[in-house]
């Protein structure tokens, strides 16, 4: 399940040093998680570091598509 970042985001840049992956980018208007780096940090810790870090929650696991 990769992490998504739904429109609310506000561009804060907590998440991005968060991510061992470098799966965190800036889209064309909010933060953006790309689907082939992310691994939920997977084999670096036991969730996803970006989630819990960001303070407005807009990230998100959703199941594959």
């Amino acid at each position: 399940m990769p992490v998504v970042i739904d429109s609310d985001c506000i561009n804060c840049d907590m998440c991005v040093p968060e991510c061992p992956n470098d799966a965190i980018a800036m889209g064309k208007e909010h933060y953006i998680v790309d689907v082939n780096k992310c691994t939920e940090c997977e084999g670096f810790y036991d969730e996803p570091a970006c989630i819990p870090v960001c303070p407005i929650e807009c990230m998100t696991l959703v199941p594959d598509a």
